[in-house]
């Protein structure tokens, strides 16, 4: 009895330790596409002919958010491969849509935000594998967080307040520091129900996590740039 359940627990233990190796393997090669095309488009003249137009940012956000909620909704009747394929595709539209941040900004201020968001995001996804604490309950309420996020960045586009933007980009840094906790510590439950025998379906939810912790990463960053980025002017 004591040896069935040890070789359980090992076995857990093991499909967990595999399926977040991929996880983090496909959100880093995601980070790596979008940062070397966010680099290469912005610091060219690429970004003004990118956008030139109003209509390439519209086509390439609504590219984004079509991508997202095909991989989100839809992922389980894909193939691992077109999950794959799809995932890195939006990292590479990302990418595009996050180079003007180079003409925004100077580099020092998007290394030193980069940067802080690698060391608090290792240091959140390590809370979220280590912690005894069931994190389940913050879902609704970084969730409610999130939409009350999105409607005030909506209303300041157009009241262009300072002290608002302000208050949106903490607020958004909090959201999404917890928020990696509480997917690594998701991600680590699914993990340990993953079929290790199905190659397939470990590949896909793989796929599924890498988005999920490079959105984290990737609004986290956005949030504190807007925080503390200096102009590059």
């Amino acid at each position: 009895m004591n040896n069935s359940l040890s070789r359980s627990r090992s076995y857990a233990a093991d499909a967990v330790s595999t399926y977040m190796s991929k996880v983090y393997l496909w959100m880093s090669a995601g980070l790596v596409l979008t940062a070397i095309t966010a680099w290469f488009v912005g610091t060219s003249t690429a970004v003004t002919v990118l956008f030139s137009s109003p209509v390439i940012p519209i086509v390439l956000f609504v590219g984004e958010i079509g991508l997202v909620i095909a991989l989100s909704a839809a992922i389980h009747k894909m193939s691992a491969q077109t999950a794959t394929l799809l995932f890195m595709l939006f990292s590479l539209i990302n990418g595009l849509t996050l180079s003007t941040i180079f003409v925004a900004y100077s580099i020092g201020s998007i290394a030193n935000a980069f940067f802080s968001t690698a060391g608090m995001f290792l240091a959140m996804s390590v809370y979220g594998t280590v912690t005894k604490r069931d994190l389940t309950s913050l879902g609704s309420f970084l969730f409610m967080g999130l939409i009350g996020l999105i409607i005030a960045s909506v209303v300041n586009l157009f009241l262009a307040n300072a002290m608002m933007d302000l208050i949106i980009s903490c607020v958004g840094v909090l959201i999404f520091t917890l928020y990696t906790a509480y997917d690594t510590q998701k991600l680590r439950q699914f993990g340990m129900a993953a079929p290790m025998d199905d190659n397939e379906a470990v590949q896909r939810g793989a796929i599924l996590g890498a988005l999920t912790l490079y959105l984290d990463f990737i609004n986290l960053f956005i949030y504190l740039l807007r925080l503390f980025g200096s102009s590059r002017d």
